[in-house]
């Protein structure tokens, strides 16, 4: 159980992410918020929340890219779930225990944030869209914060805890980038800035997420538990 849960299902998820991601821009029909004759997806002048779209930026209709963006950031809510079950695989210890659980509800929140960036199409539902996927970043930073602590404390390997405290790190950074950029409307620069900025903190995150479901197996043999 707390191998499926703490393992497989964070390791599926980053992955389907990723592959979906390229497959939904394979099949992007075009266009930015700059250029509506732009032709495909640009990982530069694109923001991936432009995959999940009703329609694409050029106005057509983008039902097969959204598909696949919006279910993997549905599929995060796994991802939530699978952490409320990592706080009893450092039961031995009361206070990493209650520090686990603390930073597995952020995470479950956050997570939960994510699947609502699925759920609100930016042509649809923009006030919502931005609500959930700005609110998630923010709710992350204690989440990392938690667990950096746990990690110390805990037999696991520090490179977990040095790889979460990355993550924190940029998290953090990103939230206040947000706080103070402009609009990405403004000029192609800042388009191309925000849009480069998104993809780097969406990446970090998703191999911290990997990355941890090998701590958390590491910890599964120590305790010899399924």
């Amino acid at each position: 159980m707390y191998n499926f849960f703490t393992v497989t299902i964070l390791r599926f998820v980053s992955i389907y992410f990723v592959i979906s991601v390229f497959i939904a821009a394979y099949f992007y029909p075009g266009g930015n918020i700059h250029d509506s004759l732009q032709v495909g997806y640009s990982f530069t002048h694109n923001f991936l929340s432009d995959l999940g779209g009703y329609a694409s930026r050029a106005g057509d209709v983008n039902f097969l890219s959204a598909f696949f963006f919006n279910f993997s950031m549905f599929s995060f809510a796994a991802v939530g779930i699978g952490f409320l079950f990592v706080p009893w695989l450092f039961k031995d210890d009361k206070i990493n225990f209650y520090l686990a659980l603390l930073g597995s509800i952020f995470f479950f929140v956050g997570t939960i944030h994510f699947a609502g960036v699925g759920l609100t199409p930016h042509d649809l539902y923009l006030y919502e869209h931005i609500y959930f996927a700005k609110t998630a970043f923010r709710i992350l930073i204690p989440a990392g914060l938690f667990y950096i602590i746990v990690f110390f404390r805990s037999s696991v390997p520090n490179f977990y805890a040095y790889m979460t405290l990355i993550f924190f790190l940029f998290t953090t950074g990103y939230v206040i980038y947000q706080l103070g950029n402009g609009s990405p409307r403004d000029s192609i620069e800042a388009l191309v800035e925000q849009v480069s900025v998104q993809k780097i903190i969406a990446f970090v995150s998703v191999i911290n997420i990997f990355g941890l479901s090998f701590g958390f197996k590491s910890r599964i043999r120590e305790l010899n538990i399924n």
